[in-house]
């Protein structure tokens, strides 16, 4: 394996595409995220690593949560009971919970009572079921009296029985009563006797009634898109930086402005109370600039006039500000052996490094697809930016409760995406169960909160607009789909109707249209 400079990546997660710039950008373009194996090195040497900037979907996961739930009519006309052969469903005054109701327009509880009939019904065909594979001495499988059965298998029987009909009648009298519920029931007051109705509560949460206001009269800032001379030479200079060699250099020791390609042990230091929980870091074939900007200077220090083969053992101080939380206000001790010594060559800014680059011809041709680029990406952050900010406005002129329950899912969708970065950057299951998840959780409500009454406000706004999402619209994004996962879109479209992915899908794409919509009806 050759030793790379962190300007750029071998391993194939930095693929260049035709303008010579990279989908995860490199260290020295002051724009992007980082290349693998830089963002590992930054940590230890003092590098920034700088978040991804472009456009992204508002609370995409969220919008990829499809429910499935209708919405509730506008109007419900209750009768206090309503009797037919699913059973009897009283709602009034004593059957909701008053105080519940009265607190918050999510929360409803019901009273459900199943005639004796049903009861009777599915015990019978639970009887005739276990009768057909029961194994009781003395009897022929198959021919096990139901008195037998009822007897030996009294406790099954009801939990099955229960199981059976609580989902199924809690669901019918739902829709009866035009209640839909966003939340699993909790079912209590369970009333089980021979002879006699099954009776239970079922408490549930629904969608609020949101009385869209003041969406038609949201303004976005469109900002002037300017690029300057000196934004295209800065980005020059990046493709510049990330397509440079490295050189051997021999017969002399480190100076300032070379590269050492080290191999390195750090180690927690022993003693140091804040750096008791740390983990052994070893990286092989790593560069440091001697001197470097973002190099820590203990590196610089105590490598500078060393030769190749040579071994320094020193303490590194990180400052409690450091990007990665793991080495903040921790001290490292490291050892590490010089492999050999580099200078960095940059190559001309000319014609044949454009042609090297891509489809251009001169640097005339680079330039203007630099230029391109930075004012689409510069566009597209407005865009980011304006829309989020419409879609604050919205949720400040419409003030409503959310249900518990979608919050509750929305943190858990925000907590799993946060562990998969962190896994990503080296974080292990052991340290990850040393995290304390109560107070993640806690962290992430206000944010989920907003998430979910996004969403829910832009659903109601595309039901006003009536967006709507077209066959071919939703055939784009499964073939793009199929491009990316390599596989055919018959197959792409065959897994996710399996699990529900599809309308998953067409509710994102609706949102995002409503988004534009928000966006281009604000000018």
């Amino acid at each position: 394996m050759s030793a790379k400079a962190c300007s750029g990546c071998d391993s194939g997660e930095c693929e260049e595409d035709a303008r010579g710039t990279s989908k995860d950008q490199s260290k020295n373009n002051g724009r992007g995220q980082e290349c693998p194996r830089y963002t590992k090195a930054a940590r230890y040497f003092g590098g920034q690593t700088v978040p991804l900037r472009r456009l992204t979907l508002l609370f995409e996961s969220l919008y990829t949560q499809g429910c499935g739930i209708k919405r509730r009519s506008r109007a419900i006309s209750f009768r206090l009971c309503c009797r037919c052969r699913f059973g009897k469903v009283i709602v009034s005054p004593t059957d909701i919970n008053e105080s519940a109701t009265k607190e918050s327009a999510t929360k409803r509880e019901i009273v459900v009572e199943i005639p004796v009939a049903d009861v009777n019904r599915q015990t019978d065909s639970l009887i005739q079921k276990y009768q057909k594979v029961a194994r009781i001495p003395g009897f022929r499988r198959g021919h096990v009296p139901a008195s037998i059965i009822r007897q030996r298998f009294s406790e099954e029987i009801k939990t099955d029985m229960v199981e059976a009909l609580i989902p199924r009648f809690f669901r019918q009298e739902a829709e009866r009563l035009s209640l839909h519920p966003v939340s699993q029931p909790r079912v209590t007051d369970l009333h089980l006797h021979d002879g006699e109705p099954l009776r239970f509560k079922a408490a549930f949460e629904v969608l609020p009634e949101i009385k869209l206001e003041g969406y038609k009269e949201l303004r976005a800032e469109k900002p002037e898109i300017a690029v300057s001379e000196a934004d295209v030479e800065q980005a020059l200079a990046d493709l510049r930086e990330r397509h440079a060699s490295f050189n051997p250099v021999e017969g002399r020791a480190l100076a300032d402005g070379d590269f050492a390609q080290v191999s390195l042990d750090g180690h927690p230091k022993a003693g140091d109370s804040k750096s008791g929980e740390g983990q052994p870091v070893h990286m092989d074939e790593v560069l440091v600039e001697i001197a470097g900007k973002n190099t820590m200077p203990e590196f610089t220090e105590y490598l500078r006039g060393a030769s190749a083969g040579d071994e320094r053992t020193f303490d590194v101080n990180y400052p409690e500000d450091t990007q990665d939380k793991r080495l903040a206000g921790k001290t490292f001790s490291y050892t590490v052996k010089v492999g050999s010594i580099k200078q960095k060559s940059l190559p001309e800014l000319n014609d044949e490094f454009a042609k090297q680059l891509g489809q251009f011809q001169t640097v005339d041709d680079l330039r203007k697809a630099v230029r391109e680029q930075i004012e689409s990406e510069r566009k597209h952050e407005a865009e980011h930016a304006a829309k989020e900010k419409l879609v604050g406005e919205l949720i400040q002129r419409n003030d409503f409760e959310v249900p518990d329950s979608l919050i509750e899912q929305q943190i858990d969708i925000r907590i799993e995406r946060g562990l998969r970065a962190l896994a990503a950057q080296g974080l292990t299951a052991e340290q990850m169960k040393k995290m304390d998840l109560h107070r993640l959780r806690a962290g992430q409500r206000e944010q989920a909160i907003h998430d979910v009454k996004a969403a829910l406000l832009l659903e109601r706004v595309a039901e006003e607009e009536n967006i709507q999402v077209s066959d071919d619209e939703l055939n784009r994004e499964l073939e793009a789909l199929a491009r990316q996962s390599k596989q055919t879109s018959e197959a792409v479209r065959a897994r996710l109707t399996r699990d529900g992915g599809l309308d998953r899908i067409r509710t994102r794409i609706r949102n995002e249209k409503t988004l534009d919509f928000l966006y281009h009806q604000s000018a």
